[in-house]
């Protein structure tokens, strides 16, 4: 299998800047943070009805799972300064447009979580929206990662 290119130049700079780390060995290995997606998407909609926020940040979180585990499947690691943000911008880099909600998705669980005014609220329309998406990405992830290798520099 070749080097994967697709954002090849946006990954080194994550590097450079610490806002990535390479892992290798056995943490290299994206399949349980995929699984965890998939565990935390269930968890996100047996909650839609009686928490909708809860059932919305579930639903972010099974999507930075999913695209952690497309980063880790390539030895690769968001740092705490790299954060989320890493994260969204790693994929987005090398997978393209079908990772593009993730963006949107963490700027609303950041709203979310940390309201500018205190009557933030999410219905349960968005919420289910948010697990939609959230089921699109991690079924798009699943079919990804096969096809990865670890990334060197």
């Amino acid at each position: 299998m070749t080097r994967w290119r697709p954002g090849e130049a946006d990954i080194e700079q994550l590097l450079a800047n610490h806002d990535l780390q390479l892992v290798t060995g056995t943490v290299a290995d994206g399949h349980p943070a995929l699984q965890r997606a998939e565990h935390t998407l269930v968890s996100a909609q047996s909650l839609l009805e009686t928490d909708p926020i809860s059932a919305f940040i579930l639903a972010y979180d099974a999507v930075r799972q999913a695209c952690t585990a497309l980063l880790t499947h390539q030895g690769l690691r968001p740092t705490s300064s790299g954060g989320h943000i890493a994260v969204e911008r790693a994929v987005r880099a090398q997978f393209g447009a079908p990772f593009a909600p993730y963006g949107g998705l963490r700027r609303r669980r950041n709203e979310v979580e940390y309201p500018s005014h205190p009557d933030e609220h999410v219905d349960p329309e968005e919420a289910a929206d948010a697990i939609a998406t959230a089921g699109a990405l991690i079924e798009s992830a699943a079919k990804l990662l096969p096809h990865l290798q670890l990334f060197t520099t």
